[in-house]
């Protein structure tokens, strides 16, 4: 998305926290596979546990779909929703094929492992256009800094967003969906991210150790802003060639 109308202080600002955060994953020994986690939604050791935390705090709410990142650290989120029988969406990478429907009640229990995994959702899911799909009651979503107050930076493409909005365009999401993550405690800043406009803030966010819910600085895209995006990336996803070139 264009930045043109905000400081370069602000931009190198957020781009200086990512690589503060990838580089002390990788100081620390608590990045793992894929590496280096530079240009990437990091995976962390410690990932299963903070997917744990996540599913038993939302363990007694009513949800019926979750939305989740495709990315590695997220993979065990996928797997434990699977095993509690939610139906999942998930965006295919960089949202060129749309989202993907995983239902575990379509999917062999001994293969929800595989089926979590970016090959795997290919082979035991769907394609399935908003239009079909469920009211997101969780929206996952992969993130490189989070604050205290729910300001999140993923790796700088956007992408987070853009499932949003999309999302919101077709009223699958709304103020009732829990915005939540999952990170290392070392992606966890103590200094407030400056949002650009159509940031998305977090609800929730566990840990390896703990879990956080956050009570201010709601933010979240209400629809494709078609006029902030560049057209190549409009014609680069069917979805928002759809939503932004109707004749």
């Amino acid at each position: 998305m264009r930045v043109e109308d905000h400081s370069k202080e602000i931009v190198e600002l957020r781009e200086g926290l990512r690589r503060r955060v990838w580089d002390l994953l990788e100081e620390r020994g608590v990045a793992v596979f894929p590496r280096p986690v530079h240009g990437r939604i990091p995976n962390f050791k410690g990932a299963d546990e903070a997917a744990a935390r996540l599913i038993n705090e939302l363990k007694g709410k009513r949800i019926g779909a979750v939305f989740v990142n495709p990315d590695a650290p997220q993979a065990p989120v996928r797997r434990r929703l699977l095993e509690e029988g939610v139906k999942i969406y998930v965006s295919t990478p960089r949202i060129s094929k749309g989202f993907i429907l995983l239902d575990p009640h379509r999917i062999p229990r001994n293969s929800y492992g595989v089926a979590s995994t970016i090959s795997g959702m290919f082979k035991y899911g769907v394609v399935a256009h908003p239009s079909e799909m469920d009211f997101i009651d969780v929206f996952i979503a992969g993130s490189v800094v989070v604050d205290y107050k729910g300001g999140r930076l993923g790796k700088g493409e956007g992408y987070s967003e853009l499932e949003y909005s999309i999302l919101s365009y077709f009223n699958l999401v709304d103020d009732r969906t829990i915005v939540a993550t999952t990170i290392h405690d070392l992606q966890l800043v103590d200094v407030e991210i400056p949002l650009m406009p159509w940031d998305l803030t977090v609800d929730l966010i566990s840990t390896p150790t703990r879990i956080i819910w956050v009570s201010s600085r709601r933010q979240r895209p209400r629809t494709v802003e078609c006029r902030l995006l560049p057209r190549v990336r409009i014609l680069e996803i069917p979805l928002l060639k759809e939503i932004c070139l109707k004749s």
